[in-house]
C-alpha cells in the first residue's frame, strides 16, 4: 500500500484533471487530495471521461489558499508527500483590468503553501505552474531555461515573483521544488472563451446559419500548442525526477492562428476567409508575433513523449465538441 499523499491545488481545471489521472496510471493507490473553488461532480465526470475507473481515493475539499491559518491547519492534518500548486487566477487579458488582485492572489498562495510547509517540518516534492508569459519579447527564438525573462502583463509579473522564489527555495532551503514553464496547452476542458473552443463554436454557428462572422485579432500570430494531457504528463515527470532545475513545457512548434482557423473551419466544410474578420483592437499591446518554445531539456532528461501534435489536438476538441 502506498504511503504517497499527493496535494493539487486548482484540481478541478484542465490540468487538473489530466495530472491526476496521469498520478493514477502511475500509481492506482495513491491517495489525492485537491483542493478547488468549485467542488462540483462535474470534476469526477471529466475524471471518467479521460479513463479514470476508479476515484475512491480522491478527496476534493474547499479551502481559501488565501487564509493562511487555515492552510496551515490543513497542511499540517495532512502531510502530503507531493504537492503540484496549479491553483489562481489565469487570464492574462483579465490581469491587466485587476492588476494587484492577480499579483496578490498568485503570491499570496504560493506563500501560504509555502510557509505551511515549513511549520509543519515538511518539504514535500512541490511543483510550481509557471508561464511563457514571463519571456521577454525580444529573446532569439525558439525559447528555453535559458531565455531571458521580461513578464509582459501583471500575470507574469506575478508568476515570475514566485519563480524566483522556487529558485531561492531549492537554492538553500534543501527542497526539491521546481517551476514548469508553460506554453499555451488546450483540451476539451477549456472555457468557450479559449481559441480553439471558440473557433470550433464559432465554424458550427456559422454552419447551422446562427451566426454570420468570427472576429479575431489576428490570422498572423504563431504560437506553441501543446494537448494539455501531455503537459500533465511532463508535469508529473518534473515533480517525481531528481534534477534540481526548471523546465520549459511547450510543443517545439509554431503555428499560425490562420492555420488553426482554416483546419477547423474545413472540417465544417466552410471557406473560412468569407466568415472571418480580423479586429486588431483585440490585440494586447506588445504581444509578439511569434512565440516558440524548446522542450529539448524535459525531452532529453526526463524522457518526454508528447502524444499529440497540432492536428490530433484540434480533432480531438472537434469530436469532444460534435
Amino acid at each position: 500500500m502506498t504511503d504517497r499523499k499527493v496535494l493539487i491545488t486548482g484540481i478541478t481545471g484542465q490540468d487538473g484533471i489530466f495530472l491526476t489521472s496521469e498520478l493514477l496510471k502511475h500509481d492506482k493507490n495513491l491517495k489525492i487530495f485537491g483542493i478547488s473553488r468549485n467542488k462540483n461532480k462535474k470534476f469526477y465526470e471529466n475524471l471518467i471521461a479521460v479513463g479514470v475507473k476508479n476515484f475512491s481515493n480522491v478527496n476534493i475539499h474547499n479551502l481559501d489558499l488565501t487564509d493562511l491559518n487555515s492552510v496551515k491547519k490543513y497542511i499540517s492534518d495532512l502531510q502530503p508527500t507531493e504537492i503540484y500548486n496549479l491553483s489562481g487566477p489565469s487570464s492574462v487579458y483579465e490581469s491587466i483590468l485587476n492588476s494587484d488582485y492577480y499579483k496578490t492572489t498568485i503570491n499570496t498562495i504560493f506563500d501560504n503553501l509555502i510557509d505551511a510547509c515549513i511549520s509543519a517540518g515538511k518539504t514535500p516534492r512541490f511543483f510550481q505552474a509557471c508561464s511563457s508569459e514571463m519571456f521577454s519579447s525580444e529573446n532569439t527564438l525558439p525559447l528555453n531555461e535559458g531565455s531571458v525573462f521580461n513578464p509582459r502583463s501583471p500575470y507574469s509579473e506575478a508568476k515570475y515573483t514566485v519563480y524566483n522564489k522556487t529558485n531561492d527555495l531549492r537554492k538553500n532551503g534543501d527542497w526539491n521544488i521546481k517551476s514548469g514553464i508553460m506554453f499555451n496547452h488546450e483540451s476539451e476542458f477549456r472555457n468557450d472563451d479559449y481559441l480553439f473552443i471558440k473557433i470550433i463554436n464559432s465554424a458550427k454557428s456559422i454552419r447551422d446559419n446562427k451566426a454570420d462572422t468570427l472576429e479575431l485579432g489576428s490570422l498572423d500570430m504563431v504560437r506553441d500548442w501543446s494537448f494539455a494531457g501531455d503537459v500533465a504528463s511532463a508535469i508529473y515527470l518534473i515533480n517525481n525526477s531528481d534534477y534540481l532545475e526548471n523546465f520549459v513545457i511547450g510543443s517545439g512548434r509554431g503555428v499560425a492562428i490562420e492555420y488553426v482557423v482554416e483546419t477547423i473551419f474545413d472540417y465544417y466544410d466552410l471557406e473560412y476567409s468569407s466568415f472571418v474578420k480580423v479586429n486588431e483592437s483585440l490585440l494586447r499591446e506588445g504581444d509578439p508575433l511569434q512565440i516558440i518554445s524548446d522542450p529539448k531539456s524535459l525531452i532529453n532528461k526526463l524522457g518526454w513523449d508528447p502524444q499529440y501534435n497540432i492536428d490530433d489536438l484540434i480533432e480531438r476538441l472537434i469530436k469532444y465538441i460534435g
